[in-house]
């Protein structure tokens, strides 16, 4: 069905006859007309406080200045972008906000990647007419192993707010007080480590400063390297490899996988594996689960597990639906107890001198490796080794986001742009299509159905492409018929999409076999450890990335990695099977809703 044209009115931007698109704010309109207006407060889908005062305008017959951001355009009307009294006024807005916030551009994570630093810039401002007027300094909070917040660089804007309550569902933040007195925090003051927070880091992605940022791991990294007794190895997650670029001024929309591990052999570790190998290793356990609880009719509808961000949220909020989670690890854990076991016993290491690091597109993936139970490797060579609890490690041990990662390259002087591009190392660098595609909302579906379908159907699939559950749309549903079987299939992305299923699953009214959840807008290609900005551009171009190089693929089904069949027929022997369930499955727990703990 063909759609109306969208209405168009005629209004008059600093003099020049315009048409743009009724009700259209005027920021909106201005943005489409190429006029630019400043604003920290705004973010598309995510935020509009208006409470930043910088994007004024000024319209004729207008008693004040008008907040661009929420003021409306109506027919005929004149407005006025560039006046002396808007300039003044923005200037005064924007000094206010430079009056209270820390003068350390030169030591700060976000110098040369601020809004309010480039808006200082392109306003010209130079001096501030202001004193500061916050009496004391605030103490920064590291309470979480994900999130670090510096309130003392927090400008009120509003969008972690607005993206932790609006976007996530979770509320984990909020402003609280009046007046002077205002600050954005968690509830009781308690810390992020002690809120809400999933520590998904959305709230990192939008904020204009340096108030929010991720736990740095990076001193930890380099001082690992430097030790001579320790054999650091690194995995790389598949959203890894189509953001990375931009932390060096490349563009979004194409993967960078041999650069990317270029990079890190440069930066000196002992072999550069692939996350996307545990993810076709993901596929195998968790296809099979569906399968065994499909035909041996177990708890459904299945919840993929792959996501930190929705365990915690599960584990929070539905814990009644923690039966329908999927027992597999994410790869990132897959990855950390097969290297500390399989590979430390093929290649004759001692796994206490083996370092893993985890490249992530997620900051939540740090919490995830500190879980308590993720130290199956630990288990696996406790007799074997005699070790006692005091000599417990965790399978992977440090986690770095992506802008970590890039951090890192600039520190060593590496030329990104110009690395010719290398091969990951084996055995635990082989990856299918299937896998690349974790890194996007619906891959995780994706792949599985791949698999799932040739497994029961003894069949080989016509085309792996399963169109229905790509895509930006918050909830997908398909229908795959498989030997007669009606699979009824759901995926969701945002933790406030996720809620509508969950939903269905506590009233008993699902219709899903299975269904697919990621914590993050787009799912990891949108992490909130990914280059700054993030936005429905970005990860647009990031998806088709990812697509991509699954095209470019010579094996597209995780089944069929030879690698992963190397690792069954020498280690694991087969899907769910005794070694598997010592080392691959984990388990959740109800938490304390209003605690992290």
């Amino acid at each position: 069905m063909a759609h109306d044209a969208e209405k168009m009115i005629a209004i008059t931007v600093n003099g020049k006859a315009c048409e743009v698109a009724d009700n259209s704010t005027v920021l909106g309109a201005c943005k489409a007309l190429g006029v630019s207006i400043p604003t920290l407060c705004h973010m598309d889908g995510v935020s509009e406080s208006a409470s930043c005062s910088l994007c004024m305008v000024e319209i004729k017959n207008a008693k004040s200045l008008m907040r661009a951001c929420v003021t409306r355009v109506t027919p005929n009307m004149e407005l006025f972008t560039n006046t002396e009294r808007v300039r003044n006024a923005r200037r005064t807005n924007l000094e206010l906000l430079l009056a209270n916030h820390p003068k350390d551009c030169l030591e700060c994570e976000r110098n040369g990647n601020c809004e309010l630093q480039a808006l200082a810039v392109s306003m010209g401002v130079r001096d501030i007419s202001f004193p500061r007027i916050r009496r004391k300094d605030i103490p920064i909070d590291r309470s979480s192993p994900s999130i670090v917040r510096d309130p003392n660089k927090c400008i009120l804007c509003g969008r972690c707010v607005s993206v932790c309550q609006d976007v996530q569902s979770v509320s984990a933040v909020d402003v609280m007080n009046r007046g002077m007195s205002s600050k954005v925090t968690t509830y009781m003051d308690s810390g992020m480590g002690d809120s809400l927070c999933i520590n998904c880091g959305q709230c990192s992605l939008v904020c204009p400063t340096a108030a929010i940022s991720q736990n740095d791991q990076v001193d930890d990294v380099w001082k690992a390297l430097s030790d001579p007794t320790k054999i650091v190895v690194v995995e790389t997650a598949p959203a890894v490899r189509v953001a990375i670029q931009e932390c060096f001024d490349m563009p979004a929309g194409a993967p960078h996988t041999g650069k990317l591990v270029a990079s890190l052999r440069r930066l000196g570790f002992s072999k550069v594996f692939d996350t996307d190998f545990t993810a076709d290793l993901t596929i195998m356990e968790e296809g099979f689960e569906l399968i065994h609880r499909i035909t041996h009719k177990g708890v459904l509808p299945l919840i993929t597990s792959c996501s930190p961000g929705w365990i915690k949220f599960a584990e929070s909020f539905y814990p009644n639906v923690l039966a329908h989670v999927s027992s597999c690890k994410s790869p990132q854990q897959m990855f950390g107890a097969v290297t500390k076991s399989y590979y430390a016993e093929k290649m004759n290491i001692d796994p206490r001198n083996l370092v893993v690091v985890s490249i992530m597109p997620c900051t939540a993936k740090k919490f995830e490796a500190l879980r308590p139970e993720m130290n199956s490797a630990f288990h696996f060579w406790k007799e074997k080794l005699n070790l006692t609890e005091k000599d417990s490690f965790q399978d992977v041990d440090f986690v770095l986001t992506t802008r970590e990662l890039g951090r890192m390259i600039k520190i060593a002087g590496i030329d990104f742009t110009n690395l010719a591009d290398e091969d990951y190392d084996n055995p635990l660098g082989e990856s299918t299509g299937a896998a690349v595609i974790f890194g996007t909302t619906g891959g995780v579906m994706e792949a599985a159905l791949r698999t799932a379908y040739e497994v029961l159907t003894k069949s080989k699939l016509g085309s792996v492409d399963f169109m229905s559950v790509r895509g930006f749309e918050g909830i997908k549903e398909a229908e795959v018929d498989i030997n007669g079987l009606k699979l009824k299939v759901a995926v969701a992305h945002t933790l406030k999409n996720a809620r509508i299923l969950l939903e269905q699953i506590q009233a008993g009214t699902s219709p899903y076999h299975f269904i697919e959840i990621m914590t993050c807008p787009g799912g990891c290609i949108g992490g909130g450890g990914q280059p700054i900005p993030t936005n429905a551009e970005v990860r647009q171009k990031r998806m088709a990335a990812i697509y991509e190089e699954d095209d470019k693929k010579q094996i597209r089904k995780s089944h069929e990695n030879p690698h992963v069949k190397k690792l069954y027929d020498e280690f694991l022997k087969e899907p769910l099977g005794e070694k598997s369930e010592e080392l691959l499955p984990t388990h959740y727990a109800s938490r304390d809703v209003m605690s992290a703990k």
